[in-house]
């Protein structure tokens, strides 16, 4: 059985502290050489919404990794299906308007991924600082575990 074409999104704003945490996922991988699969690929996502429709329609699973707006502990790690992103559930992405209609289009336009999020809930999205708090820093090589887990074809 062929491998599903897989996009790794990290998305978020780097200049507001443990909001960029799904971008700096993207760039732990890139710099510490992760060595992925070929079905698999990266995409800093940064803070763009529709832009990213015309390379997310070209995968058949699209894992996005966010900061979570939930209450628990800085640095704990949530998976969810992204059907969750679109339902009328309570925000529970920073950033769940834009991708949830971003998600709502794709499906306009035909294309049905599949959809697995992986949020870490922030300590701090205020301040104007691009490295993340201790607490979130922590968790992305134990994302970046997740990650690998579920592309690497058995």
């Amino acid at each position: 059985m062929k491998p599903k074409r897989t996009l790794i999104l990290g998305i978020g704003n780097l200049l507001q502290k443990d909001d960029g945490v799904g971008v700096h996922v993207i760039q732990y991988m890139q710099q510490h050489d992760v060595s992925l699969p070929q079905h698999v690929e990266l995409l800093d996502g940064g803070i763009a919404g529709f832009d990213l429709i015309l390379h997310m329609n070209q995968f058949d699973k699209i894992m996005i990794v966010d900061a979570l707006n939930v209450h628990d502990k800085p640095g704990s790690i949530y998976r969810f299906a992204g059907e969750h992103l679109v339902s009328k559930s309570p925000n529970v992405s920073l950033h769940e308007l834009g991708i949830a209609e971003v998600l709502k289009v794709l499906k306009i336009q035909g294309a049905y991924p599949d959809i697995e999020v992986i949020g870490i809930v922030p300590e701090n999205i205020k301040d104007l600082d691009m490295t993340l708090s201790p607490s979130v820093a922590e968790s992305v090589p134990k994302v970046v575990d997740l990650i690998l887990e579920s592309v690497t074809v058995h």
